[in-house]
This record gives C-alpha cells, structure tokens and sequence, in this order.
C-alpha cells in the first residue's frame, strides 16, 4: 500500500529570513529535498500550504488508507532530516497497520513525532 508524505510548505523556522533563503519558505526547501529523496521509491509526495503546526516548523505528515498516520516536526530543511523523512515512511509503508518499530526509526525523525491519528473507521 502506497504511504503519502504531505511536506507543508508554508513552514518557517523560527529563523528563517527572506534575504537568507532568497525569499523561499523552509517548507518549500524541505519539500524539494523530500521529493528528491524519495524519487524512485513508491511513495507518494504531495505539498500543501499549512498544516497548522507552526510552532513545530517544518511539518510533515505521513499517512496512508486504514493505518496510523503520522505528524512529524521541528525540522530544519536538509538533506538528512528529507532523507530521514523517506526512510521512515518506507517503513510505515511496508507495515501493516502503520507502526515502524523504534529500533528501525531513522535518526534523523526520533524526537520530531507531534501527532498520531487513528485510520478512519470504515463504517
């Protein structure tokens, strides 16, 4: 089953300066390199403007049909936390119900976990 990674990009983090980042949003940043990352892979990529977690820049949901879904955070936009983002939703992408046992989280999502929600009931 085919796992989405939703990369909010409207995020900045608490740092962010139009000058520094030639005027684009971390979020957008962040979203490049997660489509980067995972290119090649089967899942799927998607950008949206807000994911309302602002205090928690930059935001990333993962999530997929009739399993657990994921809302991860605070993370500045680098190759390491986009490649730790793909990583990740491999693993939930070959889970059964969207769990990804600890030991196989990727160093760079441990500690940026904001929200779970539940799979949406079927009736």
């Amino acid at each position: 089953m085919t796992s989405w990674i939703t990369v909010c990009d409207t995020c900045k983090t608490e740092d962010w300066s139009e000058a520094r980042s030639g005027g684009r949003t971390d979020g957008e940043v962040l979203a490049d390199l997660v489509e980067e990352a995972a290119e090649g892979t089967e899942l799927r990529v998607r950008r949206v403007s807000c994911l309302m977690g602002c205090d928690n820049s930059c935001n990333v949901s993962i999530q997929a049909h009739g399993k657990l879904a994921y809302t991860i955070g605070r993370f500045d936009p680098t190759e390491e936390a986009a490649e730790g983002i793909v990583a990740y939703a491999k693993g939930h992408a070959d889970s059964a119900n969207g769990t990804v046992p600890y030991r196989e989280w990727p160093q760079a999502v441990k500690g940026h976990f904001v929200t779970r929600h539940h799979p949406i009931p079927e009736e």
